[in-house]
């Protein structure tokens, strides 16, 4: 196990040392380029700093106005049938947006909860089996210019949808 453990902190280092060789062999000024590419990074970021201060704040008044809650009292009675928890729903609404609001959520369902219990449990696979759909979709399409979503937003939100099923199936199998 410790010989896995030294491979792994001695992978980044070697990668990063064969791709300056790399750049070195093939008569390239790889400081120079690295530069220009931090510098494109750096005005990405200033190009996409308004959306994500929109879904910040957007995010932010869903969970303080209690909007999530209502819709989440709504949506437990309608899916109670299903034996679906009710306490997940904000979790859900709110990944879909923002990565870091959701994990405050997971975090406050973990003090009431436990994380080991069913709803502790099905948060946890909840996280890693769905995406940030509306963060990702405006940044990606701002950044590379796109202008016609098509079947984007449909496809995000099913896989969404399999990704719920699978964690709370996942959760109680478990």
């Amino acid at each position: 196990m410790s010989i896995l453990l030294y491979i792994s902190k001695a992978l980044i280092p070697l990668i990063i040392f064969y791709v300056i060789a790399m750049g070195l062999s093939r008569k390239q000024k790889v400081y120079e380029e690295f530069v220009r590419g931090a510098m494109d990074g750096i005005r990405t970021v200033v190009k996409i700093m308004p959306t994500l201060i929109g879904l910040m704040v957007g995010v932010g008044i869903l969970r303080a106005s209690g909007f999530l809650d209502l819709l989440a009292s709504v949506l437990g009675k309608i899916l109670s049938f299903l034996t679906f928890p009710s306490e997940l729903i904000p979790l859900i609404i709110v990944r879909m947006f923002s990565s870091s609001a959701a994990t405050g959520l997971v975090l406050d369902l973990y003090k009431t909860y436990g994380p080991d219990s069913v709803i502790g449990l099905t948060a946890s696979i909840l996280m890693s089996c769905t995406e940030t759909i509306f963060y990702t979709i405006s940044i990606y399409y701002m950044t590379a210019k796109v202008t016609k979503t098509r079947w984007t937003l449909p496809g995000a939100l099913i896989s969404t949808l399999a990704g719920v099923v699978a964690s709370v199936v996942l959760a109680r199998w478990m």
